[in-house]
């Protein structure tokens, strides 16, 4: 019997372009002779099957399912494919768990952990995972731009707590430019992370679930055009992005057992991709994504293809690993 696979796409953040194209490479993607996959839109007005003519048919959100011509479909297994809010910070995952319906990514305690940059950290610090210098902020307080300085020096990077794709982060030279930062943080998200700039190698690590076993794939170097590595330099082709990373074995070594203690430490499950940059010759963690991009030219899956993983394999990985 073919298994019925709903992968969610969209969502409700800025993200919801990049997740629509993630989750049909998915659809394209999984294996036709075992699946049957349904291209599910979650959007804050609506949750919609969409099918191949595009026609939309709503889900029942009582038990997952979607009716077509009066027969109805309940799914074996939910592919998690949605950037940011709801599907990267526990929402999706903890509606799932009510339902008891298997799904791709991460559990919800994870999700919600990793989606906060604040919180993540805290977790890791007394594992001795180290980091960059940090100064949070929430809306409405007092804003002292000396104590930020004091903390984290100049340059700092200053970043939306709760959002991914580089939305809402800055890099403030100045003193002068450390309000208009905050200003631009806050249209994402009511809590900030403010950190010091860690001048080194950055390198992105994909760990994921593959066939039973935890695995590293090989590491991407990340050379941006732009000041760093923001939403251009991610998705409009502004960066380079070099896999295998030019590092030496020793540094090869320390990170990918770095990153594989962050993801057991978290006990995670599914995908993840995490940032880490060389200061001192040790890595240093920027932050987790338990949903990575799945376009064809997003990070993860260029390193899935540099380990002999086809997307197909990829996907069919992480299904076989929610069903068990």
């Amino acid at each position: 019997m073919k298994k019925n696979i709903a992968i969610i796409m969209g969502g409700y953040s800025s993200e919801y372009k990049i997740s629509l194209t993630s989750g049909n490479v998915v659809f394209e993607s999984l294996d036709k002779i075992k699946y049957n996959a349904f291209r599910i839109h979650i959007f804050k007005d609506k949750w919609v099957y969409v099918d191949t003519n595009n026609e939309e048919f709503p889900v029942d959100k009582n038990d997952f399912s979607v009716t077509v011509n009066g027969s109805k479909t309940t799914f074996d297994c939910v592919f998690n494919a949605i950037h940011g809010t709801p599907g990267e910070d526990g929402l999706m995952q903890g509606y799932f768990e009510l339902l008891n319906m298997p799904q791709t990514s991460c559990n919800m305690y994870q999700a919600g952990v990793t989606f906060n940059k604040r919180d993540c950290l805290s977790v890791l610090k007394p594992y001795g995972i180290k980091t960059a210098e940090s100064y949070f902020v929430n809306k409405g307080d007092v804003i002292n731009e000396d104590d930020i300085i004091a903390k984290v020096g100049l340059p700092c990077f200053v970043k939306a707590n709760k959002a991914g794709s580089s939305f809402g982060v800055s890099k403030a030279h100045t003193k002068t430019d450390l309000q208009p930062s905050i200003d631009v943080a806050f249209k994402e998200d009511d809590e900030i992370i403010i950190e010091s700039f860690l001048d080194g190698t950055e390198v992105s690590v994909g760990v994921i679930t593959y066939r039973g076993e935890v695995k590293v794939l090989p590491i991407t170097e990340i050379v941006s055009e732009n000041d760093f590595f923001d939403y251009e330099a991610k998705y409009l082709g502004k960066s380079q992005e070099i896999t295998p990373a030019r590092l030496t074995k020793e540094q090869e070594n320390q990170v990918n057992a770095l990153a594989k203690k962050v993801y057991q430490v978290l006990k995670m499950k599914g995908f993840s991709r995490s940032e880490y940059i060389f200061k001192d010759g040790e890595p240093h963690l920027l932050e987790m994504n338990t949903i990575p991009g799945l376009t064809r030219e997003s990070i993860l899956p260029q390193q899935a293809a540099a380990a002999g993983i086809s997307l197909s394999d990829l996907f069919d990985s992480a299904i076989e690993e929610a069903l068990k």
